[in-house]
């Protein structure tokens, strides 16, 4: 299967675009997993559906003219990006009504779950200061947090060493722990 997205990617990139149609059902799956892992980290009740998410998700990604992806785990990284900026959307969307609730930023971990409305947006933020200052950190922390993809299948995305993305992850994680706990204080 890997090899089936390796090459229906190149031919999107070559500008077929039925590629683009065939693709959708071969990772379909994984996106849909993709999607509901970013989403249980938001509180019971948001509207957003993982069915929904993924769509607008793919849309944006075979929109562009030329992604230049470079094998599964780069598409993935995409995907994750493209989903983490349509969560944020959305939580701005919503949290223009309800603004102020002074609950403390959830601290950026695999394991943290129901973030709240400011929370998606203090993450967000803080993603933003680190992507201003080491970009590819920030994208370890989309690939290995937003997208779920290991040490290796971000490596391989970013044309670095496994234990490269090791060092960035642990950097990236104490950055925006520090950035959050600025934030709240």
């Amino acid at each position: 299967m890997d090899s089936d997205v390796t090459r229906m990617l190149g031919e999107i990139a070559a500008g077929r675009r039925e590629a683009a149609g065939e693709l959708l059902p071969v990772v379909y799956g994984e996106l849909r997993k993709l999607a509901a892992a970013q989403l249980s980290r938001l509180r019971p009740g948001e509207t957003l559906q993982p069915t929904a998410l993924v769509h607008e998700a793919y849309l944006r990604l075979v929109g562009a003219a030329d992604p230049g992806w470079n094998g599964r785990g780069h598409f993935f990284g995409a995907a994750a990006q493209a989903m983490r900026e349509l969560i944020v959307d959305h939580v701005r969307r919503r949290s223009a009504a309800k603004r102020g609730s002074g609950r403390r930023p959830a601290e950026l971990d695999a394991a943290s779950g129901d973030l709240g409305l400011e929370d998606v947006l203090a993450v967000d933020a803080a993603l933003k200061r680190l992507e201003g200052a080491h970009p590819r950190k920030a994208q370890v922390v989309v690939m290995r947090y937003f997208g779920g993809l290991s040490e290796e299948e971000s490596a391989e995305a970013l044309g670095v060493t496994a234990r490269t993305v090791e060092r960035d992850w642990r950097f990236a994680r104490a950055f925006l722990h520090e950035a959050l706990e600025q934030k709240d204080g």
